[in-house]
């Protein structure tokens, strides 16, 4: 299902039967409280750097420029930001940077396309941030899919991925909602989705990859602004969310460089 950004708003606005939560356990998602791994990504010189997902990591790419460390390419959210930051602090490491992610995508789609937008462009670090439409689509009665068939297909991708590549780091991103936005319904969402929302973290702990916990992020987040300040429909990320989110992300992963400040020097004047 290749919906658009408007695709998106509509199917938000029908009303669902809501669905029924299913204990955790049921498909391998521990309830335990678990930590996110922490450690900080080594990039070598000349590394490849791909961000895959859904309309959120899109961002408005154009599709057909395949360049890497390209504006256009990369889109107009939170890959955009991390990237450059990325490409201004590493400078002396040339890193190869792509944006990968394609709009109204599920975890089986990004499958459907791994092989050519993954696989083949070998990259040394791998960053995804998949999961809200796996939901989000289930609400408007066209996507009959389940939290089994998520955690099912996600794993499914990594094991692949790690197959294919296995000096690969990955980077999982925590999908996310928040709960003040146009298109967020919370008796539609929750408490279903935050199973969805754990999964990923089981799967990042499997799969000893970093975790990025967006949800956790923009939780904070709301207390300086609200909802929408971030996120307009509760989605998809304005202009401070995408830079919220790449900061995150560079924190998560220890990329993240602050500039050296210029000591000031002393005045008689």
């Amino acid at each position: 299902m290749k919906n658009s950004r408007r695709d998106f708003l509509k199917a938000a606005a029908v009303t669902g039967a809501g669905a029924i939560l299913i204990p955790a356990a049921t498909y391998g998602v521990t309830k335990k409280k678990s930590r996110a791994v922490k450690h900080p990504i080594g990039l070598k010189d000349n590394a490849i750097i791909l961000f895959q997902g859904d309309s959120i990591t899109d961002a408005g790419r154009d599709r057909k420029n395949s360049e890497p460390n390209n504006t256009n390419a990369i889109g107009q959210g939170y890959a955009l930001f991390t990237a450059g930051h990325l490409l201004e602090k590493y400078a002396e490491k040339q890193l190869n940077i792509y944006n990968r992610g394609v709009s109204g995508n599920k975890v089986f789609q990004l499958r459907e396309r791994w092989d050519e937008d993954c696989i083949a462009l070998k990259p040394d670090v791998i960053s995804i941030l998949v999961g809200v439409n796996d939901y989000w689509h289930t609400l408007d009665g066209g996507y009959k899919g389940t939290l089994e068939k998520f955690v099912t297909d996600y794993r499914e991708l990594l094991s692949y991925t790690t197959q294919k590549l296995p000096n690969v780091q990955l980077i999982i991103c925590e999908p996310y909602t928040l709960r003040g936005g146009g298109a967020i319904k919370p008796e539609q969402w929750y408490p279903m989705f935050d199973e969805y929302r754990k999964a990923t973290l089981q799967l990042a702990e499997e799969f000893k990859a970093i975790y990025v916990p967006i949800q956790t992020i923009y939780d904070k987040a709301i207390k300086r602004a609200p909802d929408r300040y971030w996120a307009p429909d509760g989605i998809h990320p304005g202009l401070p969310g995408a830079k919220l989110m790449a900061n995150g992300w560079l924190k998560a992963t220890g990329l993240y460089k602050k500039g050296k400040k210029k000591k000031e020097k002393d005045s008689d004047s």
